[in-house]
Formats: structure tokens, sequence, C-alpha cells
């Protein structure tokens, strides 16, 4: 397993980022809030894993190990590959993820495009087990004025090459749906949308 990659980032897109390793180039998958955190022209590490397939090798990266580890053990259930996996972890981050196992909580779960109630329930059964006790929710972090998340969501736009004027009016389109606990992946992907239409 390639279990990390550190290097200068060449190239950013909504769902992938370039890192340059020694000159080569490597295709990194990534979810939105781990894009969110990385500029073009500077060096970055990701805790990455290569998913081999018949026809393809694929490489996901992700802000930390935690997350990678919370994207192995959700394959391990039943119907989850690694794109189904790696939605799970743009839409909720690591702990989220693992709460909403541990209470079986199959509202959260199917949330997740690509998961049905059915699918959140064997999620629940296959894994409530293996997650661990559910982590206490807290409002520290991305939570309160909502700030950290504009400051997040503005660079990740500014870095796709949106100005800073656009940048900051799909955030402002998008604010409402920021709610108590904001979700940098979702609202980037949202303020981007609003871009589009634009």
């Amino acid at each position: 397993m390639i279990a990390h990659v550190r290097g200068q980032v060449a190239a950013l897109s909504l769902d992938s980022a370039v890192i340059d390793v020694g000159g080569l180039g490597h295709l990194v998958h990534c979810t939105p809030g781990t894009i969110a955190r990385l500029r073009l022209g500077e060096q970055a590490q990701l805790a990455t894993t290569l998913v081999v397939r018949e026809d393809s090798l694929t490489l996901y990266g992700f802000a930390d190990a935690d997350e990678r580890d919370m994207f192995l053990l959700v394959q391990t259930a039943s119907g989850i590959g690694p794109k189904v996996a790696l939605a799970m972890l743009a839409v909720l981050a690591p702990d989220r993820l693992r709460r909403a196992i541990a209470e079986s909580d199959h509202a959260v779960l199917t949330s997740v495009p690509g998961i049905g109630r059915k699918g959140a329930e064997r999620i629940v059964v296959e894994l409530k087990d293996r997650v661990g006790p559910a982590p206490v929710a807290t409002s520290g972090g991305t939570g309160g004025d909502g700030e950290p998340w504009r400051a997040q969501v503005l660079e990740a736009l500014q870095s796709l090459g949106w100005s800073a004027r656009d940048a900051e009016r799909a955030i402002d389109a998008v604010a409402d749906s920021a709610g108590d606990e904001p979700d940098v992946g979702q609202l980037l992907r949202l303020a981007l949308r609003s871009l589009s239409k634009a």
C-alpha cells in the first residue's frame, strides 16, 4: 500500500489533485474538504491508499490517517466500494460518520448520495461493533460564527481559479446552508454549483 504522498501540488480539480513526487505526478482522488486544504504550488502531504482493480490502479488521498482508516473500514461493508466510501467522507467527517454508525442513525447515513435505507441498515449491522464508541459531539472547530468554513471555501475557490469577488458572492449564496455544523466539502460543492450557474 502507498501510505502517503508528499510533494508539490501541481494541479487541483473538484475531486482530485496532482502531487508532484520526484518529478512524477500522482493523480490522487480526494474529498472536496481535503482539496480545500491544498494550494497550487505549495508542498502537501496526504495519507493515501491504492485501490487495485483489473483495469485500474486508483490512488485515494486524505487529510489524515483517521480519514483514510474510515475509508478502508466502510468498504468492508457489503456493497460499499471506493466511490461510495469517498462520498461518505465527502458528506460526513470521520467522527460524525463513526457516531452515525455507532448510534444507528440511518437518517444521517442516507444523506450520503448512493446510500438508501437498506444500505444504511446493512452498514450499521456490519460495522457497529467495529467503529468503537460514538465520539462526543462538540461545538468547536467549524461551528459557532461560521468564519472558519468561509475562509476554507474562499481559499479553495481561489485555488481553483475564481476571483475573490466571485468566490465571496458564491459563499454568500450558500451561507444559509451552513447550519450549526458546517460541512466544508458540501458547501464548496454548493458554491461551485452557484458559480457555474452564474
